[in-house]
């Protein structure tokens, strides 16, 4: 007998004549429909989630710049699958939000995010992501725009953007090395932004993305007294705050990174959750740094786990555990130094966790 069926169930004739299963039944198929009910309604709908892949460009269709560039049709390309797949692009603020008071996000929820405010955001960038009613966030350092720059934003096109409902965060004064200047000098840059964006704009940003994706605990705590409620570097992984939202992973797409299939595995990725990560700090004092993790239960079992490095290849890692400890057979050379951590999930989907090293 059908689901459907069983729920149209009107005058039930049984084998059984015991009082007791009459009586009985009736509530055994209200329950049952109930289930039923819930798991048809279901279908056709996004699972709830607690993360979100976050997806970082820089400039458009700016060719003399490789690194921080995506050419005009790579990111067309990725705006098309956006838009014709299973995804949900949401302001990265309503995101941070959403997973800092516990509400359910639809799976694969997307949010994109621009830095440093290049003119091409404002004149190739935007059109594109109105087309499709794609919302962004763009991070703004506010000493170019201040200057003047002839290829960065100016104050008037932000507040266009702004008044679009684009949204506008931090990226200090002058997009410093932040972890190579003292406290005074960190504080000064995030107070200086903070007062020209509420002369410019009229707010103060709650979002904060640092400069290269550079950080150490002193920056961290400076930005967090500034009034900052999450902050962001770039480095890879799926975006869900357990281990807190002044570290949250980007995606960085550029031309030799925007295929794709890179594009792909982000958008379809599913978190990696650890906390215990030590060195707790970006900066390494060892040279090779002595990476371990503890993973949350729910993937504990999982021996899967992988982990890679530019430098290296295919790391080392031992389990005891939900812990896992990442070994390097050398030195990392000097600069940024990355490590990705994966693990298959459910259905061919991959779970990742990135970590970012700045070398002395």
């Amino acid at each position: 007998m059908s689901i459907s069926a069983i729920c149209n169930y009107r005058n039930y004739q049984g084998d059984c004549c015991y009082d007791k299963k009459k009586r009985l039944l009736p509530k055994f198929l209200t329950r049952l429909c109930l289930v039923a009910g819930v798991f048809f309604s279901s279908l056709g709908h996004s699972n709830a989630a607690d993360h979100a892949a976050i997806l970082m460009y820089h400039r458009f269709g700016e060719d003399k710049y490789p690194s921080t560039n995506i050419r005009l049709d790579q990111f067309d390309a990725h705006l098309e699958k956006l838009a014709n797949g299973n995804y949900k692009i949401l302001p990265l603020a309503k995101i941070i939000r959403y997973m800092q008071d516990g509400t359910e996000l639809p799976d694969r929820t997307v949010a994109i995010t621009i830095d440093d405010a290049y003119l091409s955001v404002f004149t190739e960038a935007w059109p594109r992501l109105k087309a499709k009613g794609f919302p962004f966030t763009v991070f703004v350092a506010t000493d170019p725009v201040d200057k003047r720059h002839p290829n960065y934003m100016t104050w008037d096109q932000l507040r266009q953007l702004q008044a679009n409902g684009i949204g506008i965060g931090s990226q200090t004064k002058s997009h410093p090395h932040m972890h190579q200047i003292n406290r005074a000098e960190i504080d000064a840059e995030l107070s200086h932004s903070n007062q020209r964006f509420l002369q410019e704009l009229g707010l103060r940003p709650a979002l904060f993305a640092y400069p290269y994706g550079e950080y150490n605990l002193v920056v961290i705590e400076r930005v967090k007294a500034a009034g900052f409620t999450a902050a962001f570097g770039q480095n890879s992984g799926i975006a869900h705050g357990f281990d807190g939202f002044f570290e949250l992973p980007r995606f960085a797409f550029s031309e030799k990174y925007g295929a794709m299939d890179r594009l792909t595995l982000a958008i379809d990725g599913l978190p990696l959750k650890v906390n215990q990560i030590l060195p707790a700090d970006v900066v390494i004092n060892t040279n090779p740094p002595a990476l371990g993790f503890t993973l949350v239960q729910e993937i504990a079992d999982n021996r899967q786990l992988r982990c890679f490095n530019s430098t290296y290849g295919k790391l080392s890692v031992d389990r005891i555990g939900p812990r896992a400890e990442v070994r390097f057979p050398g030195k990392l050379p000097s600069g940024r130094a990355r490590v990705n951590c994966t693990m298959p999930g459910p259905d061919g989907r991959w779970r990742w966790f990135g970590k970012q090293f700045l070398v002395p």
